[in-house]
């Protein structure tokens, strides 16, 4: 009985991980097909965490003592708002320097999740996450190649291929998992 409901709980959690999956491939084909209007959704989508971010920082340090304890969280919570204001009110600008560090972005990414990948061998999933890995640091190294022309269309473009591949990896991983529930069903049903 507790081996049943054990097994139905790793099950329904591969199917979320299929879900997920599925979910991330169709917001990359999105973001590829309008890599504009998705670069531009992603920087005012970080302006507004910066506005946020900022705005809690300045709470923070008014709470502590803005001209004490808490002025190096305001100077930081103000920075932040700024940035974030910057960011929001400028969205193509931003792109330009959000496509350096983009470019950083997918090669750490990149080489983390090639070591991932690696480890997890030989468990079924783990070449998706090898390819994953190897697509998200050449995305990387291109961008970085190409810049500043790629500014424009890059955020959404890459974004968008590194959605779709993340969503390769997840739903490849998530239905691994549903064989393998389905071989320790059949094997105790037996």
């Amino acid at each position: 009985m507790v081996g049943q409901k054990l097994l139905g709980a790793i099950k329904g959690h591969a199917g979320v991980a299929v879900g997920v999956g599925v979910a991330l491939i169709v917001t990359g084909v999105l973001a590829i097909c309008a890599p504009f209007v998705a670069g531009v959704s992603v920087m005012l989508v970080i302006g507004s965490m910066l506005i946020v971010g900022g705005v809690a920082l300045c709470l923070l340090a008014l709470r502590v003592g803005a001209f004490g304890l808490g002025m190096p969280l305001l100077m930081i919570g103000v920075l932040m708002l700024l940035a974030g204001v910057f960011v929001v009110s400028r969205p193509v600008a931003a792109l330009a320097s959000m496509t350096v560090l983009l470019a950083a972005y997918l090669m750490i990414s990149g080489v983390v999740e090639l070591f991932a990948g690696f480890n997890a061998r030989p468990e079924d999933g783990w070449g998706w996450m090898v390819a994953s890995a190897v697509v998200t640091l050449l995305l990387g190294l291109m961008l970085w190649r190409q810049f500043p022309i790629s500014g424009v269309w890059a955020v959404g473009t890459l974004f968008g291929i590194k959605l779709l591949m993340s969503g390769a990896s997840m739903t490849s991983i998530g239905m691994a998992v549903r064989r393998g529930v389905r071989t320790i069903e059949t094997a105790t049903k037996r």
